[in-house]
């Protein structure tokens, strides 16, 4: 995913979300619903969050250090799992609670009109925000399903600001819902209700993004096309005669570390392995751009070491075609 991409959905996201929280702030003085109180918050959040993402993808460009000799790239991974955690405990417990409250100490809904239009206006806003996700997301998933981009994707920010606008959008029609249902049947139960449902929904999104970045921050490899790409790239010479053992680590959306042990002749002086290595990394870097720090350790091929490798049993499969 590009950086540029996922920007500029974050901040069509914090400029939708910091108009619609004044509104519905305005609309839950006027009418005292408990719905526009938890979209309120909802939105609060959102801003908040969107504000985190900016921070992430900031901090995260810094140069490495002797402290940090990968770089910082992970920190975008951290702010989006504060971002699930801020959802969870901002939006959803509070909401969650508000519309206990409610349920228990019910009362209608004043100023029904007021509570309409704002959620209308809230609609069309969060609307024209959701379709820049989308827009920006569909540039990069490919022909992914939705559910697989979510899960697989190595750049937090589109999966979250998708989720955190279809959430929105939902919560929103969630609180039009109840305060309808209120002014209809005179029962402020129903304003809780509403309430009580976003609540539900919130957590449910943040509990999905605390799971999807909680499994990029512990560390994903590449995954199996863009493995078999950087196999089929070191074994495209003729200093290679094989991958013997492959590890691919994500140190940031857009940068790999490529760890492989690989087979060579053993008849090749130690200038014809270096030589070897630098061309097959040209080549590694060349198919795969994000490869951006690459281990190569050449060895001879034997079954029975590349077996006990790494203690897996797949690891006496050798990766590529040959005689072991």
């Amino acid at each position: 995913m590009s950086a540029s991409g996922g920007t500029k959905a974050i901040v069509a996201a914090l400029i939708a979300n910091l108009s619609i929280a004044v509104a519905k702030f305005v609309a839950f003085i006027i009418t005292s619903s408990s719905s526009m109180l938890a979209e309120s918050i909802h939105s609060v959040a959102d801003s908040g969050n969107q504000v985190l993402l900016l921070v992430g993808g900031k901090r995260a460009q810094r140069a490495r250090t002797p402290k940090h000799p990968f770089g910082y790239g992970r920190e975008r991974y951290f702010y989006a799992f504060v971002v699930a955690v801020v959802l969870f405990t901002v939006g959803a417990l509070f909401s969650l609670y508000e519309g206990w409250h409610k349920i228990s100490d019910p009362h209608p809904v004043d100023n029904a009109i007021v509570a309409f239009g704002v959620l209308i206006f809230a609609i069309i806003a969060e609307a024209f925000s959701f379709r820049t996700a989308i827009r920006e997301a569909n540039a990069v998933r490919g022909k992914q399903s939705w559910v697989s981009f979510i899960r697989r994707s190595k750049s937090p920010e589109l999966p979250v600001i998708v989720l955190e606008d279809l959430g929105a959008l939902v919560g929103l029609i969630l609180a039009l819902f109840g305060v309808s249902m209120a002014v209809i049947t005179g029962n402020g139960v129903w304003d809780g209700i509403g309430t009580l449902c976003i609540g539900v929904l919130l957590a449910v999104i943040a509990v999905v993004l605390a799971v999807e970045m909680k499994s990029l921050l512990i560390g994903e490899g590449a995954g199996g096309e863009i493995e078999d790409e950087i196999t089929a790239a070191l074994t495209a010479g003729p200093e290679v005669t094989r991958v013997i053992h492959l590890r691919t680590l994500h140190l940031g959306p857009e940068e790999l570390l490529v760890a492989a042990k690989i087979a060579i002749d053993h008849d090749e002086t130690a200038g014809e392995v270096a030589r070897g290595i630098d061309e097959a990394e040209q080549r590694v870097r060349t198919a795969v751009p994000i490869a951006r720090v690459i281990y190569l350790e050449p060895d001879l091929y034997r079954a029975n070491r590349a077996a006990q490798g790494s203690g897996s049993s797949d690891e006496s499969t050798p990766t590529t075609p040959g005689s072991a």
